[in-house]
């Protein structure tokens, strides 16, 4: 749809080639329409002079879409601020930002892995504070996935360890309730 189709074909054409132009051209007063219909009156009175939709959509994307260099900021900005709130899931708040660092890739924003897991570990809440010092200690390389992975791993078996102390230490005390054993 890059250009406008023929009106007609050559003399030698065959029948389902004249077929198939007619249910091209169909097809694309179709998808102008319903361009057109999605629009304010206004709009359609801009677009309405224009006879074909490539150049109707080429024409609404210079109109109406964001500049690069907005769309790299602001996303940027929700990387940089998407601390995790505490007590939320890290693989959560994992799958959210590896989301927002293919974006920035997308956008050509030039951080490197490092830099990327740099800030991932930097927005996490304090009860990952001994992961962050022995992955640092560590120095492994890692990619974001990995680093989301061994995150996830950490936060399962932490939260299972002190799980098991808080019911060992419930244990402890309801013995001394009952006093000493005879």
């Amino acid at each position: 749809m890059d250009k406008p189709l023929p009106q007609t074909l050559s003399a030698g054409s065959t029948s389902d080639k004249r077929v198939t132009l007619e249910r091209l051209h169909v097809d694309i007063r179709k998808v102008q329409s319903i361009i057109l219909a999605s629009t304010s009156n206004d709009i359609q009175k801009q677009y309405d002079r224009l006879d074909h939709v490539a150049s109707i959509l080429q024409r609404m994307k210079e109109v109406y879409a964001f500049p690069n260099g907005y769309t790299r900021y602001v996303d940027t900005k929700e990387f940089f601020r998407n601390m995790m709130a505490e007590g939320s899931f890290v693989q959560e708040h994992g799958v959210k930002m590896l989301s927002l660092a293919r974006k920035l890739e997308n956008l050509k924003v030039g951080l490197n892995n490092n830099t990327y897991i740099d800030m991932i570990l930097q927005l996490l809440p304090p009860f990952f504070e001994s992961f962050i010092i022995n992955s640092n200690m560590n120095g492994l390389e890692k990619t974001i996935n990995e680093l989301i992975n061994m995150l996830v791993q950490y936060e399962a078996t932490t939260k299972k360890f002190a799980l098991s102390v808080l019911v060992e230490r419930l244990r402890l005390l309801r013995r001394k309730a009952r006093g000493p054993d005879i």
